[in-house]
């Protein structure tokens, strides 16, 4: 076995990601004497990255544009990266070959978990994509039956429809235009800032807890808005997915808040507040 191991986020582009932060914290409070980097992997080229990489490579985190790509590569696939259609996490076995995970969908319920969103009914979504898929799973877990997508193209959201009446819940999956009406329990933006329009907004504004996915820039049209409903955050989501990927890659628990501190540093040195 390797004396050190390795891990790393791959993406394109990827000089944005936080992951090294994270991770590089959970191997300083444990002790671990790991690498963790950033590389830029384009669309079409994961294979032979993967075929690249030595023994000593443990784990790898998966951005954009990989997160279905890596599904046809990946020598085993967990139960929720099978249902998501998609993975973020590769965890290298003893015999060296590569499980596709998805930590999304944990990362997702624990967050909204955590600001004391446990039960849910009913919620929109906007946006189509994977990170739609994967916050909607989570809220499917949490026991949404209704779930609303609001999307640019109904056909961009085909295969996130598909991942979520294929969960165990049998949620109701409407799809409908971005100018249709936000109802339910939850809100989810996985759209980016500039296309949070003052419309939109006012048409979240009676949902109780709003969910956006973003941390950089923060705060969005959507989290300004927010007031003093609940409110969970990108970066917050980012942390419980990546303590989710610290576990499977060492066996050892996340030092979470550590984890969230060095983030939340990390954006203020960046100029995010």
């Amino acid at each position: 076995m390797p004396a050190r191991r390795r891990c790393g986020v791959l993406g394109d582009p990827i000089g944005h990601s936080l992951s090294p932060v994270l991770h590089r914290t959970g191997y300083a409070v444990t002790g671990l004497d790991w690498e963790y980097d950033a590389h830029q992997v384009p669309a079409g080229t994961l294979a032979d990255f993967l075929g690249s990489l030595g023994e000593e490579w443990r784990g790898l985190s998966l951005t954009m544009p990989l997160k279905r790509e890596v599904m046809s590569l990946a020598g085993g696939v967990s139960p929720a990266a099978a249902l998501a259609g998609a993975a973020n996490t590769l965890v290298r076995d003893d015999d060296l070959t590569w499980r596709a995970d998805n930590t999304d969908i944990g990362g997702a319920r624990a967050a909204l978990a955590e600001r004391g969103a446990t039960s849910v009914e009913s919620a929109t979504i906007l946006g189509g994509g994977s990170t739609a898929t994967s916050t909607g799973l989570a809220l499917c877990d949490l026991g949404a039956r209704e779930i609303r997508l609001l999307v640019r193209s109904a056909d961009r959201a085909t295969e996130t429809v598909t991942a979520l009446r294929a969960h165990p819940g049998r949620p109701e999956v409407v799809v409908a235009g971005l100018v249709d009406d936000v109802i339910g329990d939850v809100a989810v933006s996985t759209i980016p800032a500039e296309a949070q329009d003052p419309g939109l907004v006012a048409r979240c504004a009676r949902v109780p807890v709003v969910f956006d996915v973003l941390y950089h820039p923060w705060p969005t049209p959507l989290a300004l808005a927010a007031g003093d409903r609940v409110l969970v955050s990108g970066l917050d989501l980012l942390v419980h997915q990546a303590a989710l990927q610290f576990t499977l890659f060492t066996g050892l628990d996340a030092p979470l808040t550590a984890m969230r501190t060095a983030g939340e540093q990390a954006l203020a040195d960046r100029g995010v507040t």
